[in-house]
């Protein structure tokens, strides 16, 4: 029997072919019965598995009429899907490079996130994440997309139907994006969030000093039927990483920030008493223009 995938890479393979079959509103069988294949050979496709040739996979293809950009990331994957880990350069010609982690969010039963220089995505308002956006630079089309694609992240991750848990640094709050009104939607959107039964949002405080999560960003993200795995992204690449060895030194840096960061009612607290800095600062300002 041919051997299952069980990677990202062959996670991300069969679900494609399976939305593919959808869109041409074709079953197994009638894809199966059209290329004159038993059924089992799609659902060996659809499931994942090793087993079928890159000659009998462009017929598939051909037959569900794949774009010829989705073609190529197929055929590819095809290739690779038994290997574990997964480097997505930025020139790598992937057509939506936040594909496979919206994919894969959209699956888990546990997301956890630890960002240290600027709010997270998952909980960023569309403004904070434009402002972000422009100072790659990008052009404002690009930026365009990464606002949108968030606030589609956003939606599907933040449905009550998987726990989330977000660690920022205090650093990520007080960093100002965009001018005060963004900033002061983004910390309200904050708390107006934290209320949520299934979102948990912590902060680790400046003068807490050094802490287990200065290597950088990253998401864990857990699974009923699957190995869990982390994200990393970064300007060059987004990685998968797949290797349980690798995969619990970040679970000791989550442990690690549960034990140190504030909890949720000092967070909100926190959240609460840089809103009012922020506001006074306002307020002194606006009185010395006035002078």
């Amino acid at each position: 029997m041919p051997l299952r995938r069980s990677t990202v890479r062959g996670r991300e393979f069969g679900d494609a072919i399976r939305a593919l079959l959808k869109a041409a509103d074709l079953t197994n069988r009638a894809a199966a019965e059209l290329l004159g294949w038993q059924e089992a050979k799609v659902s060996e496709l659809v499931n994942g598995k090793e087993g079928v040739s890159d000659v009998d996979l462009a017929k598939l293809l051909g037959l569900l009429r794949t774009p010829p950009d989705e073609f190529d990331h197929l055929m590819a994957l095809h290739h690779d899907a038994h290997i574990r880990d997964w480097l997505q350069p930025a020139g790598s010609g992937m057509p939506d490079r936040v594909r496979t982690l919206r994919e894969h969010e959209k699956i888990a039963s546990e997301i956890t996130g630890w960002s240290m220089n600027v709010v997270h995505g998952l909980v960023q308002v569309p403004d904070y994440t434009w402002h972000l956006a422009l100072a790659k630079p990008l052009d404002e089309k690009a930026a365009r997309v990464v606002v949108e694609n968030r606030v589609v992240r956003q939606t599907a991750v933040l449905d009550g139907n998987r726990t989330v848990t977000i660690f920022m640094h205090e650093q990520a709050l007080r960093l100002p994006v965009g001018d005060a009104g963004v900033m002061a939607e983004q910390l309200h959107h904050l708390l107006r969030l934290s209320v949520r039964p299934y979102l948990t949002i912590r902060v680790m405080p400046t003068h807490f000093g050094p802490h287990a999560g200065l290597a950088g960003d990253f998401d864990r993200l857990k699974f009923k039927k699957i190995p869990e795995l982390v994200y990393v992204e970064s300007e060059g690449a987004n990685v998968f990483i797949e290797d349980q060895a690798s995969v619990a030194r970040y679970d000791t840096v989550l442990k690690s920030l549960d034990r140190t960061a504030l909890d949720e009612v000092q967070t909100r607290k926190l959240i609460t008493d840089i809103i009012g800095e922020e506001f006074e600062h306002d307020q002194v300002a606006e009185e010395q223009l006035q002078r």
